[in-house]
């Protein structure tokens, strides 16, 4: 719609703007009238009208097989499109248009605003299917006329009240149509359905909505008063109404024809067992992080127990052994403390990255210092948990056997995303300037826990690659390949 605005029309954005409401709005309309709907803007010249969006009914069937959204129609050609622009006013009038055997009354609704006609809805009903209306359907077609009126008059659809018709209510999940005072006129069978499962056992037709709801709400005192006012339908809201059984959605649309306020459409919906599913997720999510805060706390705890174990060792050894354990415990529970603070099982990995480097830069030399480059980006929980410890034995790997007291070094860690679009992956790169690797140094076979622990989680559990090669200056530098899942924006 905005290129086709700006491209063949002189509407100004807040007529654009104008349009966008209008047509967030429309699906109402559509499905009230049992008509396809297509909006004609004149063009700048004013020779023509050009179709800016079209709409087809979920009540009946379409009179439109094809898309018109960019047609171009000389003005002429269309009468009722001409009237209705120029007059300002609803055009009915003429006999049915037949379309591929198919008769179709075509009326015409102009749109206004501040006074101005930015455009013309050409209403087309297919006449095949036509039978003598049930209640239901003349509570439809009369609350279709009233919209309709109010968009001729510019008065609908309401300023400030965008609608996610995705979320909201829709004409076939249930309707009341209530009359000046609130009081219902007509109920829809599955709108009379909703109620019932809030737990109204009479009929609703003749009762005054607004009171008749907040009896079956479980709140007293002011909470009634307003529900009393919304369900009324005297403003333009949604809201949503929970009793003992069921909870409803509802929206309120007052109706003003002709500038007078003659009652009141009510859209609503049972949705009792999506609230139902969302408690649970709520509480499963709320459960999982519960879960990580609590693995965080046990873990913490077994380094706090293996730290006070190595200050009781005589053994030099020993004592180190400990202290590294500490360390990789340590650099799991950072991702459980992550973990604990999300509502997915995704985690932002750079924070634990930078926490990591960190809490191993406590074993480094005084003139050593750790930064990293580049970004690790989000990545999933069976990702980031045996990453975080690979990444820590590295970097106490570098640390403890790169440089000798008294060295003056860094160790940098880098990270960059790359891959496809199908097979995302992440580099991972730790480069220090130390001593570099010793004569027939080989990392697929040496020995030492700390690289029998990066191998078997980098190649078995992580399904990447990893190799320590000479650094491009001095040093060395450890290369990690692994496969991840792609971020989403």
């Amino acid at each position: 719609m905005n290129d086709l605005v700006r491209q063949h029309t002189a509407l100004s954005d807040s007529d654009l703007e104008w349009l966008h409401l209008l047509v967030s709005e429309w699906q109402l309309l559509s499905d009230l009238s049992f008509a396809d709907l297509v909006l004609w803007v004149p063009t700048l010249d004013g020779t023509r009208y050009v179709s800016v969006a079209q709409m087809r009914p979920n009540t009946g069937p379409t009179s439109y097989q094809d898309d018109m959204v960019g047609h171009l129609v000389p003005r002429g050609r269309r009468p009722m499109l001409d009237s209705a622009l120029d007059e300002g006013r609803i055009v009915r009038e003429g006999d049915p248009e037949w379309r591929e055997e198919v008769p179709v009354r075509v009326e015409s609704i102009p749109v206004r605003r501040e006074g101005r006609v930015l455009g013309v809805i050409a209403r087309n009903t297919n006449l095949l299917t036509v039978r003598t209306p049930s209640r239901l359907e003349l509570t439809y077609l009369q609350s279709a006329s009233d919209l309709a009126q109010m968009i001729a008059a510019g008065s609908f659809p309401f300023p400030g009240q965008q609608v996610d018709m995705d979320a909201s209510p829709r004409a076939g999940d249930g309707l009341i149509r209530l009359d000046a005072d609130g009081v219902v006129q007509y109920a829809s069978p599955n709108a009379l359905s909703a109620y019932h499962r809030l737990g109204l056992a009479a009929d609703l037709v003749g009762h005054h909505l607004g009171r008749a709801t907040a009896e079956l709400a479980p709140a007293r005192g002011p909470v009634d008063e307003a529900l009393v006012k919304l369900a009324s339908g005297w403003a333009p809201r949604e809201f949503e109404v929970e009793g003992e059984d069921g909870v409803i959605q509802l929206r309120a649309i007052p109706l003003k024809p002709k500038g007078t306020h003659i009652g009141s459409l009510v859209l609503l919906r049972d949705v009792t067992e999506l609230r139902r599913r969302e408690r649970e997720l709520i509480t499963k999510d709320a459960t999982i992080r519960e879960i990580h805060h609590r693995v965080k706390n046990n873990l913490q705890t077994v380094a706090a127990l293996l730290r006070l174990q190595s200050r009781r060792m005589d053994s030099e050894q020993g004592r180190e052994a400990l202290n590294e354990a500490v360390r990789r415990v340590g650099s799991i529970a950072i991702v459980h403390e992550t973990l604990s603070q999300n509502l997915d099982e995704r985690v932002e990995f750079d924070e634990i990255a930078d926490r990591v480097l960190a809490m191993v830069a406590e074993i480094a030399p005084g003139a050593v210092t750790t930064r990293r480059t580049g970004r690790f980006g989000i990545l999933d929980a069976e990702v980031a948990t045996p990453l975080s410890m690979v990444l820590t034995e590295i970097l106490q790997n570098a640390l403890e056997h790169a440089f000798v007291p008294g060295d003056q070094g860094t160790v940098e860690v880098g990270a960059v995303r790359g891959g496809s679009r199908t097979e995302p992956r992440l580099l991972v790169t730790v480069q220090d300037n130390g001593r570099g690797l010793p004569d027939g140094f080989d990392p697929h076979r040496a020995g030492n826990l700390g690289l029998q622990i990066v191998r078997t989680l980098v190649e078995g559990e992580l399904g990447g690659k990893f190799d320590m090669v000479p650094g491009t200056e001095r040093g060395t530098q450890v290369i990690l390949d692994i496969p991840v899942r792609a971020e989403k924006h």
